[in-house]
């Protein structure tokens, strides 16, 4: 993002940033291109699955399958949940090194072509062309980021899973007492909700093909996205769980459907929070069009 404050809003009012936003997001298919994510999420989901789950074989650590089931309730539709759960447990039973190479390898490239999709689709958020970077670079950066978002869904089931053993790790060490054990179990919560910022202000930064930018953790964007995401994974639970029946529509596949739906949605906030930042950072990007050289070079020298 530019030096200019983005908690301006580029100098839009709410209601204006909205009309932009409703009126960009159009233009940009945004719909059709989270509907193109949550494929490439389907895809990548269950050979991450095969790998987590014989890495969870090799280290015998299958008790914790309840416990992260649990949490797992707490987000995901009772539809969805019992398709993961039955998969996970399939796979569990077979863990191995050989499946956990192979689950490795399909993992990183089914996941990696998703990050390259998600690439294209903020290329058009953004308003820019994949023209700077050859294919391999692409591709590379596809595959960094996907190891790096598995390193921060790891850190955030190593939180959620084992939050209050940490903490009493922390404290023990340390010498903090019982009261750091609580103050702990409360901020991992917040923890994660910082992990989570990070992850969608590196998407916003690393994805797009653009020559200016600067990295920010907080932008109006990054916030919208992460906050939007809870709202809709709640709020999709329990529409779902309550006031919907897909195993009468359709069928056995209702769990695929509900996983499908879950995806579209949370690709589709992310990609409005991508737009959110493009808008705000119009009025910057107009300003460095008709910015002479020797003005650029005072603002940098400033």
């Amino acid at each position: 993002m530019s030096g200019a404050n983005p908690w301006t809003l580029g100098g839009l009012s709410l209601v204006e940033l909205g009309r932009r936003l409703w009126r960009k997001s159009q233009q940009d298919e945004v719909m059709g291109r989270a509907a193109q994510l949550s494929y490439y999420a389907l895809l990548a989901l269950f050979p991450a699955l095969i790998f987590l789950t014989a890495l969870m074989g090799l280290f015998s650590v299958q008790s914790f399958m309840p416990e992260l089931m649990s949490y797992l309730r707490n987000v995901l539709p009772a539809d969805a949940l019992s398709m993961v759960e039955r998969f996970l447990t399939q796979v569990a039973e077979g863990s191995g090194a050989n499946i956990l190479s192979l689950g490795a390898l399909g993992a990183l490239w089914a996941s990696s072509s998703g990050v390259t999709a998600m690439m294209d689709a903020l290329n058009v958020v953004f308003d820019v062309k994949e023209d700077r970077r050859p294919f391999w670079r692409v591709r590379l950066i596809a595959i960094l980021l996907t190891i790096g978002l598995a390193g921060f869904v790891i850190m955030s089931l190593a939180l959620v899973l084992y939050g209050p053993t940490i903490g009493r790790w922390i404290a023990d060490r340390m010498g903090f007492g019982i009261a750091f054990t609580g103050i702990w179990n409360v901020l991992q919560w917040p923890i994660i909700a910082g992990l989570m910022l990070i992850v969608v202000a590196t998407i916003y930064h690393i994805c797009p093909d653009r020559r200016y930018k600067r990295w920010r953790l907080i932008t109006p964007g990054a916030l919208f996205a992460v906050i939007m995401w809870l709202v809709v994974s709640l709020g999709f639970k329990a529409y779902v769980d309550n006031f919907s029946d897909y195993n009468k529509v359709y069928g056995s596949i209702a769990g695929v459907i509900v996983l499908m739906l879950w995806f579209y949605w949370s690709g589709l906030v992310l990609l409005l929070g991508g737009e959110i930042n493009a808008e705000i950072e119009k009025p910057a990007a107009a300003e460095r069009k008709v910015a002479s050289p020797e003005k650029r070079r005072a603002k940098q020298a400033a």
